[in-house]
């Protein structure tokens, strides 16, 4: 890559962080371009050059963050239940006020509702790779584990225990593997966010 092209890279991640932190505080129809064009230390002409308006801005943040999402849960997609819900809570401790709000703002945003839609199908294909040697192997039964185990590692699920319930992230940690362990087969008691005793 040449210093140009490394020098346009830097000032696109500029302009998506400065559109993400925006996103995270204001309510996307208050976003304004110029704002985040003086975040990023840039004019309102590079953003729209460089990503086409706001809606295509937005597009990109989430485009972005959803590769760093699989990304990290990719990385903790072999290990224990324990470990695959201590890994789930700290990426929910970063992303699961951004996940909701991105969900709840979709429909305002030109093509953010087809990536919200591949984020839920992402999750629910993570859920039955990550927990699928501990489900039922096929038929009723197996689908209403795997649409339970869903719902428990959903983002909304973090939100009840952690925003609703004060809960602390190990506690969080802790009552997921409680709700968790009856789905299970074996019991969730393996790689340290097993039930309190």
């Amino acid at each position: 890559m040449t210093t140009r092209a490394e020098a346009a890279e830097r000032t696109g991640e500029r302009i998506l962080d400065a559109m993400l932190a925006r996103f995270a505080d204001t309510p996307y129809e208050h976003v304004r371009l110029e704002d985040v064009a003086a975040d990023a230390g840039v004019t309102v002409q590079t953003v729209i050059r460089r990503f086409g308006g706001k809606a295509a801005l937005m597009v990109g943040v989430a485009e972005r963050e959803l590769e760093r999402i699989v990304e990290a849960r990719t990385s903790a997609g072999a290990a224990s239940p324990g470990s695959v819900l201590a890994a789930l809570v700290q990426h929910y401790e970063r992303y699961g006020d951004l996940i909701l709000k991105m969900y709840s703002e979709a429909p305002l945003v030109p093509g953010l509702p087809e990536l919200a839609a591949r984020g839920r199908s992402y999750h629910v294909a993570w859920c039955q790779g990550v927990f699928a040697d501990r489900l039922p192997l096929e038929g009723a039964l197996r689908a209403r584990r795997i649409a339970q185990v869903v719902a428990l590692c959903d983002a909304t699920t973090w939100r009840i225990l952690r925003r609703d319930g004060a809960l602390t992230p190990m506690e969080t940690e802790t009552a997921l593997a409680e709700l968790l362990q009856p789905l299970l087969s074996p019991a969730v008691d393996e790689g340290g966010a097993g039930p309190a005793s």
